[in-house]
């Protein structure tokens, strides 16, 4: 059993003309070999966009993406006409199959925040599928938001629990590998302390009770392997 803590000033940052992403593991000019992802994870970016700035048109295959805005508003529009306005809480899954062709961009007016979490699926190529749900993870105590009982996506035995949850004990799922990101506040996973943009990647724990410390907002991805 092990408890791996990455820091929140440990993470790689790039920037780009109002872009700041803050980068889990290795991703476009980083690389480390020892950090290349976490089980079926193969990025989690913490994006934050000036208004109007973002990411135009671009390519995916053979990736399951999950965005949660934090703050702001987020426009994904696809190569199929799609357009989707996502606010703070809403949760979007694509899985981009045998390949899709998409933009993400800050609405004008206010800058936006959101958590961009890829996972490899079980098999590649098969036809791009979308699902959105909205204000998920604003409620109390953690959600499961992906998995049997939220959206599907095609990495078996991957969920994805988000909430906000008061000082207290909470139970963690029971799973061979998770990964918990404190967006804000405190909290205390055995006996490492956690703050705001700090991240502890667990394996072989099973089911561990989380101490929220101050109120706090998590993101919690579990994996069966």
């Amino acid at each position: 059993m092990s408890i791996e803590v990455r820091r929140a000033l440990d993470r790689f940052e790039t920037r780009s003309d109002g872009i700041v992403t803050r980068h889990s593991f290795s991703f476009g000019p980083f690389y480390d070999p020892g950090n290349l992802g976490f089980s079926a994870m193969s990025a989690f970016n913490d994006e934050n966009l000036q208004a109007g700035s973002g990411y135009p048109d671009h390519q995916h295959r053979d990736t399951e993406i999950v965005t949660w805005v934090l703050e702001g508003s987020l426009v994904h529009t696809d190569g199929d006409g799609r357009s989707v306005h996502l606010g703070a809480g809403d949760v979007q899954r694509i899985s981009a199959g045998d390949g899709i062709v998409h933009a993400e961009i800050a609405e004008p007016g206010a800058s936006t925040r959101f958590l961009q979490t890829w996972l490899r699926p079980d098999e590649p190529g098969g036809a791009p599928a979308y699902g959105v749900e909205g204000e998920l993870g604003t409620g109390p105590g953690l959600t499961e938001v992906i998995g049997p009982h939220g959206l599907r996506v095609r990495t078996a035995g991957a969920r994805l629990l988000l909430g906000h949850c008061e000082p207290g004990q909470i139970a963690l799922p029971e799973a061979a590998r998770m990964h918990v990101f404190v967006v804000d506040g405190r909290v205390v996973v055995g006996d490492r302390v956690l703050d705001a943009d700090d991240a502890a990647r667990l394996s072989d724990q099973g089911g561990r009770d989380l101490v929220i410390e101050e109120p706090a907002v998590l993101a919690v991805w579990a994996f069966s392997v």
